[in-house]
């Protein structure tokens, strides 16, 4: 993790994951003697009110803590509206002269969104730093680019030693929470915000910002939406959206709510298939648009759904909204489902966005072997799934007879699904589901299988592994029986093949979330 204070604010055009819109929250401070810990997130920038006073002291827009006469330091605990990966923070100190702090520094955690302060506050929860200790300018937005993979639910300011900060913005990557969206497999919104949809460029947006295109609800007023200015010559205005990954698009709202005299003549719509490309590309003769919408009038203030009017283009990655000659949209969705591809794209984002235990944990419950393990985490960040698989199957090919054994010992027995002691609960649950077969078998099919087992552990000194998906308990007797037969060379050679495909087939069940 590196980070720049040098740099302008290249990541400003990212979602501020901490905003109140998002349902950002500062949960606790130590100390907000002067000012409320809450003004750190307001939207908009602070103002001053030079001769306003409160009992306390001096009214300021912000959050300032009191004078510390004792050892230590200042903090707070905000819960992002939506996890993701930090890509900039905005620490502004704007009006605070002769009261900020002198340094600052950044934690951050990933935990449920809605875990409780004794939680974040416990042991338990794994703080990591995203900024260190660093020097902070008075009456200023002291802005931090960060160059960091992980995603994060929370982030913790310490301020050093006390002192005000008027706002706090965290610029970043929306790494969905796919459990509270309800997973990636039903119909969802393809340009939704908490998706991790991103609007990526746009004409003009001189009176409304681009990302209110895909905030969550309908526009609380005309400035909550995009809005170009008025276009004196010829051309129209157009808007760039990234969908939240390659998917099937089956309904489409555009809405012009607040809209009235300023909403666009019409729109059209086109669509791309060009999963990784670049906005230059995107924009240059690289990519192939297909229309999905003809140009077609809109009304003021309101809701227009297109279903028997859109092309059937299949899977498509963006979107590029054009508006005639410009004007006014509030909201943008894209209804449809994603396609297996952007779930596991989707999934690949998730993991290279875990932390190191996480992921470690993660990849454990695939394969056992830690030297695989070590393997795949030098693998990540993994541009794809096809990337990951093939790591997959390189590190697999440098793996020992010893390494090949521990991930054998971290299978159950066929047939006994709770037998491998160093499994975890979610492998455990794997092996589970994978040995559905056995579920129906006989008492006396599965007593054979029992024996069959003893006798192929006894003769070659490891258990019997078998990819076991789609297998009934009859299949696998059999195959024990015939593989009985092996050398313990010849077997450890079929038993790795079997571990191996077992392995492709976690690991993409583990990237569809």
């Amino acid at each position: 993790m590196t980070h720049d204070v040098s740099v302008t604010a290249t990541f400003a055009g990212d979602i501020d994951l901490a905003s109140t819109r998002l349902g950002g929250n500062v949960l606790w401070a130590n100390d907000d003697f002067f000012a409320e810990k809450e003004n750190l997130l307001k939207p908009g920038r602070a103002v001053f009110l030079e001769h306003e006073y409160t009992d306390r002291g001096k009214w300021m827009d912000g959050w300032e803590s009191r004078r510390r006469r004792v050892p230590g330091h200042d903090e707070c605990i905000v819960r992002l509206g939506l996890s993701g990966v930090v890509t900039g923070f905005v620490v502004d100190t704007s009006f605070f002269r002769g009261n900020y702090p002198d340094e600052c520094s950044i934690e951050g955690c990933l935990v449920r969104s809605d875990a409780d302060l004794a939680t974040l506050q416990s042991g338990a929860t794994e703080w990591l730093e995203i900024l260190p200790r660093t020097k902070l300018k008075g009456d200023s937005q002291n802005l931090f680019a960060i160059d960091d993979m992980r995603a994060f639910s929370h982030v913790r300011l310490h301020i050093y030693p006390d002192g005000g900060v008027a706002r706090l913005r965290v610029h970043g990557r929306v790494v969905p929470d796919w459990r509270s969206l309800g997973g990636t497999g039903g119909a969802l919104d393809l340009a939704a915000v908490e998706a991790g949809a991103e609007v990526l460029t746009c004409s003009d947006m001189f009176f409304g910002p681009k990302h209110n295109l895909i905030m969550p609800g309908r526009a609380a007023n005309m400035g909550d939406g995009w809005e170009t200015k008025r276009r004196r010559g010829p051309g129209f205005d157009w808007v760039l959206v990234a969908l939240a990954g390659a998917g099937d698009v089956s309904r489409i709202e555009v809405d012009t709510n607040h809209f009235k005299g300023n909403f666009p003549d019409t729109c059209s719509i086109e669509a791309c298939d060009a999963e990784g490309a670049t906005d230059a590309q995107l924009l240059g003769g690289d990519v192939a648009w297909r229309e999905l919408l003809p140009r077609t009038k809109l009304q003021a203030s309101t809701r227009h759904f297109f279903v028997e009017e859109l092309a059937r283009l299949g899977e498509v990655t963006h979107l590029r909204v054009n508006v005639f000659p410009d004007g006014g949209i509030s909201r943008l969705r894209v209804h449809g489902t994603l396609a297996r591809r952007g779930r596991l794209a989707q999934g690949i984002l998730k993991l290279n966005a875990a932390s190191k235990a996480r992921a470690t944990a993660a990849l454990t419950t695939c394969c056992g072997s830690s030297a695989w393990v070590q393997a795949m985490l030098a693998a990540l960040p993994a541009p794809s799934a096809d990337a990951l698989l093939a790591a997959s199957d390189a590190a697999a090919a440098k793996l020992t007879t010893d390494d090949w054994l521990e991930a054998f010992a971290h299978h159950p027995r066929i047939g006994e699904s709770a037998s491998a002691r160093t499994q975890s609960a979610d492998a455990k649950a794997l092996s589970s589901a994978e040995q559905a077969g056995v579920a129906t078998a006989s008492d006396d099919t599965l007593a054979e299988l029992a024996g069959a087992n003893r006798a192929y552990e006894q003769k070659l000194g490891f258990i019997f592994i078998v990819c076991a998906s789609g297998k009934s308990a009859a299949e696998m007797l059999e195959l024990v029986r015939a593989r009985l037969e092996n050398d313990r060379a010849t077997e450890l050679r079929t038993a790795a093949v079997e571990q191996q495909k077992i392995t492709r087939l976690r690991l993409e069940r583990a990237l569809l979330p």
